[in-house]
């Protein structure tokens, strides 16, 4: 217990020097460019690195573990639609970076206020985006409170982990911006391929001697349990799972933000080719998963997240087992820096910002983001204590929000857009208050949809509000047209360069 406490303790450690060190990196006055999307100046390990490793976060560690725990087959779709939304980051992150690189643009709001000439879409992506991120954040840092609990043996409550490691990351992001995720995420990205894949070869070899006979054991188990078995889980879910995830990937704004700091448009290009490699990983953590449902036949369904670690725990020496913790504290960490990081941007940038008008300075909005932080950190730490829904489930749910922007997104990169401001704004603020409303009612997409035939009953609530969402942009556009007596489409900033020019050329490179 106490080498893994301290391997730990080291480990977070170097992550706040680290994280505090970068901001030497900035080279001088931290400006809100530097601190928000670190200056423009990232090359393509630290975009890698931000990007690809977002799939590595406490959801690889505990929620698909637990989720293969406890419905098998389903977690499949996490390979799914990180392949999907990969192969598409060739052609659509070249075309967002030389969009925001040209105007200099800091935060996904302001990509949509330049889309459209709108600062009141670009608030409603503002809250769209917090509301999205808030629940991710309280992903981490729960997964972060069990890893920590688990990998102490139960030295350190969760909640105890999950305050003092808020209080570091908050520390560290304040301090250095976009720049403290960068650097730790060299070690963070490191170590947790060497650790998933340890576990991931290791445990199934020495349970049952091999990975074929790991499968036989589960098959013999339960035949049925590594295919899409339960009703709420069937094939209409998993496909509409896998689209609606797939479509809110690079919709979250800490990815924008990530977009916007490389230095130029190759980058994406060439990592979009390594993604799909680098993301095969996960599948050891599916075999972690099955491995566990076979040799702890005795955890809940609501101990499913905890399956790994004390699978761990079992087969591991104390030793081993502090790496492990110490993966999973930078599994949270990185992605929780960027959050934050991203979330004090929009609340300076995108709201402070307009509220002040031409009075507020470049260093008065980074205060501002800096400040923002902390406080979103605590109301992320509030929630974490109290929230006690799965992983996984946690994370459906962000996506679901964020998805939201999709339409809005898609439709601006077109040579001419046929979407109204009005239309889009109508659209977002649709989708997310019946994701909201589906979310708190405990109401289905069936009965939504009360014509939906039986097959499709399970379908993602995200499709159905993004459905929604479709049809208000439409129907919004039309109305918005009339009113005004136009029929021109929303214009591009610049309409004679278009990022669809990107999207085309990329193809040709």
């Amino acid at each position: 217990m106490i080498i893994a406490l301290a391997i730990m303790t080291t480990t977070l450690v170097v992550s706040l020097l680290l994280g505090i060190r970068s901001r030497r990196s900035s080279g001088g006055e931290v400006t809100m460019e530097k601190w928000a999307v670190g200056g423009r100046s990232l090359g393509g390990v630290f975009v890698f690195l931000l990007m690809a490793g977002e799939i590595y976060t406490t959801t690889t560690f505990l929620g698909i573990s637990g989720f293969v725990y406890g419905n098998g087959g389903a977690a499949f779709y996490t390979l799914a639609y990180v392949s999907i939304a990969y192969v598409a980051s060739y052609w659509l992150l070249p075309a967002v970076w030389k969009y925001a690189n040209e105007r200099k643009l800091l935060s996904q709001a302001d990509f949509f206020i330049h889309k459209y000439s709108s600062k009141s879409l670009g608030l409603v992506v503002t809250v769209i985006g917090l509301a999205g991120m808030v629940p991710f954040l309280i992903l981490q840092l729960k997964g972060l409170g069990i890893i920590v609990s688990e990998a102490s043996y139960g030295a350190i409550a969760p909640s105890t982990a999950i305050v003092v490691s808020a209080v570091v990351l908050t520390g560290y992001v304040s301090l250095s911006g976009l720049f403290a995720a960068a650097w730790t995420a060299i070690i963070k990205d490191v170590l947790i391929v060497i650790v998933v894949g340890f576990l991931g070869v290791y445990l199934p070899l020495k349970h049952f001697d091999s990975i074929p006979d790991m499968f036989k054991a589960v098959q013999a188990k339960a035949p049925d349990f590594m295919a899409l078995h339960t009703d709420k889980m069937d094939s209409a879910w998993f496909i509409s799972t896998v689209a609606v995830s797939a479509l809110g990937f690079y919709m979250w704004p800490h990815l924008f933000a990530a977009t916007f700091a490389a230095r130029d448009p190759q980058v994406f290009r060439k990592n979009a080719v390594v993604f799909p490699i680098y993301q095969l990983f996960l599948l050891f953590v599916v075999f972690v998963g099955f491995t566990a449902y076979v040799v702890l036949p005795d955890l809940g369904k609501s101990e499913a997240d905890l399956s790994l670690m004390r699978l761990a725990e079992e087969s591991l020496s104390p030793l081993a087992i502090g790496f492990v913790g110490s993966a999973g504290l930078l599994a949270a960490l990185v992605p929780g820096a960027m959050l934050l990081n991203t979330s004090g941007t929009l609340i300076a940038n995108n709201i402070y910002k307009p509220i002040r008008g031409a009075k507020a300075t470049d260093r008065q909005i980074t205060l501002v983001a800096r400040i923002a932080v902390p406080i979103v950190a605590i109301i992320a730490l509030g929630l974490s204590l109290s929230d006690g829904q799965a992983i996984v489930s946690l994370l459906i749910l962000a996506y679901s929000f964020v998805t939201q922007l999709a339409p809005g997104l898609f439709l601006s990169l077109l040579r001419k857009n046929p979407a109204s401001k009005e239309g889009v704004c109508a659209g977002m603020i649709g989708g997310t208050a019946l994701i909201g409303y589906m979310t708190v009612s405990g109401t289905s997409s069936s009965q939504i949809v009360p014509l939906l035939p039986p097959s499709l009953h399970s379908i993602s609530s995200g499709v159905v509000a993004l459905g929604f969402n479709v049809a208000l942009v439409v129907l919004g556009t039309i109305l918005s047209r009339i009113f005004h007596g136009r029929t021109d489409a929303a214009p591009h900033a610049n309409p004679t360069d278009s990022p669809a020019d990107s999207i085309v050329k990329a193809g040709s490179q």
